[in-house]
């Protein structure tokens, strides 16, 4: 399964273990010297602010996981507001997807809000993981929810960027984590949008279905993310931490799984990879219904966009940004 990826073929062996998991979540109810002064590094406390207002730029972002590199379009006009697009399962190390696959950057270009893209990740549920996944070697252990609220917002400030006045936007993998990371950092995160994204952890089925994408998607293990029904996985299930999310404004959609206008498959490739498209989106949309009774249930407001035909892909998310765009424009005072 490829969440927050247009999916390929692989074999079929894994796509019936996914879909078959997949079968049981639809039954829920409800990443010595000094160098001369002409090329040393800007520093993380106050660098200098290298490309113009509006300008695009790609930093280099220490942390504990190593350096991270993160794209970055600077606000229009210089203003002090961010807007954070995650990545999704399958994140490269290169460039973050949000950038060459859709038109975010042209989208906010006109805008007083600087794009912050964080680049890799893969599999990672942008959380702090517990160990190294010990089924491919990984050497260092994820700690994306440190860097995202920590590492990051603290290099960004010496660019201008506030600690306050941000929002968080995911597809797929990264929809959880932005709201948990905004329901958890209510003092960073002034909005939160998810597109797609799995928001019923608690769901039959649903920890084997995560276990089954992180395999296929660089032989990742859950276990080291979080152990069963712990409390650190417990903390990543929004059904769970739904109650922090008081009070915040969201953006939370999913199409329901039915082919539309960005659909158009070419030969037996495409016809496989719609109908993969079609059955992640369809769990990823009856998810989104369980979780939007849990927030009514908790009398926690929301923009919702939720059941339009379209397939678990990044044109169908294109879409959803722009009409998320306005509320966060509106939430960041940008």
């Amino acid at each position: 399964m490829r969440f927050g990826k247009a999916v390929a073929p692989a074999s079929r062996s894994w796509r019936n273990r996914i879909l078959a998991v997949g079968a049981a979540a639809l039954v829920l109810p409800i990443a010595a010297g000094a160098a001369p002064t002409a090329l040393a590094a800007p520093s993380v406390s106050a660098p200098v602010l290298r490309a113009p207002a509006g300008g695009y730029e790609e930093l280099m972002v220490p942390s504990k996981m190593g350096p991270v590199k993160v794209q970055v379009q600077w606000a229009r006009n210089g203003g002090n507001a961010a807007l954070y697009l995650l990545d999704g399962l399958r994140a490269r190390d290169d460039r973050n997807a949000w950038s060459f696959e859709t038109n975010a950057m042209q989208q906010f270009s006109n805008d007083n809000v600087t794009l912050v893209m964080p680049v890799g990740g893969q599999s990672s549920w942008y959380a702090d993981w517990t160990a190294a996944s010990n089924t491919n070697g990984q050497k260092t252990t994820y700690k994306w929810e440190t860097f995202l609220t920590e590492e990051l917002p603290t290099f960004l400030e010496g660019y201008g960027v506030s600690r306050k006045n941000n929002a968080v936007l995911g597809l797929s993998m990264s929809g959880p984590a932005a709201l948990r990371l905004a329901a958890l950092n209510r003092d960073q995160f002034k909005h939160a949008s998810s597109l797609s994204g799995p928001l019923n952890w608690s769901a039959p089925g649903m920890r084997e279905a995560i276990r089954v994408m992180m395999l296929d998607a660089g032989r990742f293990n859950v276990d080291a993310m979080a152990a069963p029904w712990s409390s650190a996985w417990l903390r990543m299930d929004p059904m769970v931490f739904a109650p922090e999310l008081r009070g915040l404004p969201m953006f939370i959609s999913s199409a329901n799984g039915l082919p539309a206008q960005h659909d158009k498959p070419a030969g037996l490739g495409g016809v496989y990879n719609t109908g993969n498209a079609m059955a992640i989106e369809a769990i990823s949309f009856v998810s989104t219904l369980a979780f939007q009774r849990r927030l009514n249930s908790l009398g926690i407001n929301a923009v919702y966009d939720v059941g339009a035909s379209g397939t678990h892909s990044w044109k169908y998310w294109e879409d959803e940004l722009w009409k998320a765009r306005p509320h966060i424009l509106n939430a960041l005072g940008a």
